[in-house]
């Protein structure tokens, strides 16, 4: 409980004093994280960066991770996963019965109705990158960003991102997904005024090295504007996009 909600029991009279005394005492009102134990949930984040702390599912032991989510979905209203397991989902459930689970991106959540602003356009090299595709859209939209999806969209046929280029010209920040030799983001880079940010995957043969070789193109592209994120991380790209185009929005009001 924080310390709003343990006065306001005293005062309706469904807590002494001498139980918010010990409450008070055992999480004192100046701490900015929730003492689990075995976590510190960052119940501040939101306050100092704007975004509430997301879960990452991945590794996390059977015994935890529901009652991290409900103690997150307690202080927010909402909760956010990533890189879940079908297994994991399951035993969210228990703690929240009404989350949901999309088995291609691998995210988990419960989420508020928002409004969804601006335009976050994510494009992908091929149909294989879609899930890395669908974390950074599914991140993006889970913090009130609009998402235009330009899917198979790779340079071994370019007519098909040209018939596009509207669409990505007219968002305030471009996500390019891709693997193999990862030239997407390069191409994008050179048709778009705004920024591009280029996710890696580890989507190709051997020698791409699990996305290795996309990283290196895309950290090295001749195209500016650009900024590249880690191999398969949908999830840093979709966040930093949000940033990106709360910006734009925040400068069309102000303009």
């Amino acid at each position: 409980m924080d310390l709003k909600n343990i006065l306001t029991a005293v005062r309706d009279g469904s807590m002494d004093i001498e139980a918010a005394e010990t409450l008070l005492r055992e999480n004192p009102a100046d701490r900015d994280y929730e003492e689990m134990g075995f976590a510190k949930l960052d119940t501040d984040r939101k306050k100092r960066s704007g975004f509430a702390e997301v879960v990452y599912c991945q590794g996390k032991p059977d015994e935890y991770i529901g009652r991290i989510f409900r103690k997150l979905y307690e202080a927010e209203g909402e909760v956010f996963g990533t890189r879940a397991s079908a297994h994991q989902y399951e035993l969210v459930k228990e703690f929240i019965p009404d989350i949901s689970y999309d088995p291609i991106s691998h995210i988990l959540k419960k989420e508020k109705e928002k409004e969804h602003i601006g335009c976050i356009a994510v494009c992908t090299g091929g149909t294989a990158d879609i899930s890395v595709a669908e974390e950074a859209s599914r991140t993006a939209e889970y913090f009130g960003s609009h998402v235009e999806r330009v899917y198979d969209v790779g340079v071994s046929g370019i007519h098909r991102l040209l018939s596009k280029e509207e669409t990505i010209r007219k968002a305030n920040c471009v996500i390019a997904i891709a693997g193999m030799e990862g030239a997407l983001a390069s191409v994008i880079g050179g048709l778009v005024r705004n920024p591009v940010i280029a996710v890696p995957t580890s989507v190709g043969y051997g020698a791409s090295f699990h996305g290795l070789s996309a990283l290196l193109t895309m950290i090295n592209s001749c195209a500016n504007g650009i900024v590249t994120v880690n191999i398969d991380n949908g999830f840093g790209a979709g966040y930093v996009a949000t940033q990106i185009n709360r910006l734009a929005e925040r400068g069309k009001i102000n303009g």
